[in-house]
Protein backbone atom coordinates (compact mmCIF):
# COMPACT_ATOMS: atom_id res chain seq x y z
CA UNK A 1 0.00 0.00 0.00
CA UNK A 2 1.23 3.24 -0.45
CA UNK A 3 -0.18 7.12 1.09
CA UNK A 4 0.15 9.93 -1.18
CA UNK A 5 0.03 13.36 0.62
CA UNK A 6 -0.63 16.16 -1.18
CA UNK A 7 0.76 20.08 0.11
CA UNK A 8 0.86 23.62 -1.31
CA UNK A 9 -2.75 24.61 -1.94
CA UNK A 10 -4.29 27.55 -0.82
CA UNK A 11 -6.22 31.35 -2.35
CA UNK A 12 -4.26 32.89 -4.72
CA UNK A 13 -5.30 35.82 -6.95
CA UNK A 14 -6.26 35.43 -10.62
CA UNK A 15 -2.94 35.40 -12.66
CA UNK A 16 -0.95 34.09 -9.42
CA UNK A 17 1.07 30.97 -9.43
CA UNK A 18 1.02 27.93 -6.67
CA UNK A 19 3.09 24.37 -6.42
CA UNK A 20 1.43 21.81 -5.48
CA UNK A 21 3.87 18.93 -4.14
CA UNK A 22 2.98 15.07 -3.93
CA UNK A 23 5.24 13.23 -1.51
CA UNK A 24 4.97 9.00 -1.79
CA UNK A 25 5.66 7.01 1.33
CA UNK A 26 7.39 4.99 -0.65
CA UNK A 27 9.69 4.97 -3.85
CA UNK A 28 7.89 5.93 -6.32
CA UNK A 29 10.59 4.47 -9.10
CA UNK A 30 8.22 1.28 -9.73
CA UNK A 31 5.29 3.69 -10.57
CA UNK A 32 3.84 3.67 -14.23
CA UNK A 33 2.68 6.85 -13.63
CA UNK A 34 2.14 9.62 -11.45
CA UNK A 35 0.60 12.99 -11.56
CA UNK A 36 -2.18 15.25 -10.62
CA UNK A 37 -6.18 15.26 -11.48
CA UNK A 38 -8.67 17.62 -9.85
CA UNK A 39 -12.14 17.87 -9.76
CA UNK A 40 -13.80 21.53 -9.29
CA UNK A 41 -18.03 21.25 -7.20
CA UNK A 42 -20.49 20.03 -9.77
CA UNK A 43 -17.85 18.57 -12.34
CA UNK A 44 -16.08 15.36 -12.59
CA UNK A 45 -12.62 14.56 -11.81
CA UNK A 46 -10.24 15.64 -14.89
CA UNK A 47 -6.70 14.82 -15.79
CA UNK A 48 -4.26 17.44 -14.94
CA UNK A 49 -0.74 15.97 -15.83
CA UNK A 50 0.66 13.03 -15.50
CA UNK A 51 4.46 11.47 -16.07
CA UNK A 52 5.02 8.49 -17.31
CA UNK A 53 7.94 6.11 -16.57
CA UNK A 54 10.78 7.20 -18.92
CA UNK A 55 9.84 10.91 -18.27
CA UNK A 56 6.77 11.46 -21.32
CA UNK A 57 4.19 14.23 -19.89
CA UNK A 58 0.66 14.49 -20.82
CA UNK A 59 -1.51 17.59 -20.09
CA UNK A 60 -4.67 18.88 -19.84
CA UNK A 61 -6.12 20.50 -22.54
CA UNK A 62 -7.14 23.60 -21.10
CA UNK A 63 -3.60 24.07 -19.09
CA UNK A 64 -2.17 25.73 -22.33
CA UNK A 65 1.27 25.21 -21.14
CA UNK A 66 0.79 27.02 -17.63
CA UNK A 67 1.55 24.55 -15.31
CA UNK A 68 4.59 22.20 -15.38
CA UNK A 69 4.50 18.45 -13.86
CA UNK A 70 8.19 17.65 -12.46
CA UNK A 71 8.83 14.52 -10.51
CA UNK A 72 11.85 14.09 -8.21
CA UNK A 73 12.54 10.00 -7.48
CA UNK A 74 15.47 10.66 -4.40
CA UNK A 75 12.85 12.25 -2.82
CA UNK A 76 9.19 10.42 -3.69
CA UNK A 77 7.60 13.31 -5.10
CA UNK A 78 6.00 14.48 -7.65
CA UNK A 79 4.82 18.19 -8.30
CA UNK A 80 3.24 21.15 -10.48
CA UNK A 81 3.86 24.14 -11.23
CA UNK A 82 0.89 26.25 -11.93
CA UNK A 83 1.47 29.51 -13.38
CA UNK A 84 -1.17 32.42 -14.67
CA UNK A 85 -4.19 31.05 -12.58
CA UNK A 86 -7.72 31.48 -13.49
CA UNK A 87 -10.62 31.31 -11.75
CA UNK A 88 -11.80 27.93 -13.22
CA UNK A 89 -8.75 26.90 -12.37
CA UNK A 90 -10.69 26.24 -8.62
CA UNK A 91 -10.35 23.01 -7.33
CA UNK A 92 -9.48 20.03 -5.37
CA UNK A 93 -6.76 18.97 -6.84
CA UNK A 94 -5.57 15.18 -5.84
CA UNK A 95 -2.10 13.32 -6.60
CA UNK A 96 -2.38 9.91 -8.45
CA UNK A 97 -0.36 7.16 -8.76
CA UNK A 98 -0.53 3.51 -10.83
CA UNK A 99 1.21 0.63 -10.03
CA UNK A 100 1.27 -2.48 -12.67
CA UNK A 101 -2.88 -3.00 -11.37
CA UNK A 102 -3.01 -0.72 -8.69
CA UNK A 103 -3.85 2.80 -8.28
CA UNK A 104 -3.72 5.48 -5.17
CA UNK A 105 -5.21 8.19 -4.46
CA UNK A 106 -4.22 11.22 -2.31
CA UNK A 107 -6.89 13.30 -0.06
CA UNK A 108 -6.74 16.05 -1.79
CA UNK A 109 -5.44 19.87 -1.55
CA UNK A 110 -8.21 22.78 -2.68
CA UNK A 111 -6.53 25.30 -5.10
CA UNK A 112 -9.19 28.62 -4.72
CA UNK A 113 -8.39 31.08 -7.23
CA UNK A 114 -10.45 34.74 -6.66
CA UNK A 115 -9.81 38.51 -5.97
Amino acid sequence: QVQLVESGGGLVQPGGSLTLSCEASRSISSFNVMGWYRQAPGKERELVAVMFTGGVKKYGDFVEGRFTISREIAWNSVYLQMNSLKPEDTAVYYCNAREGPREYWGQGTQVTVSS
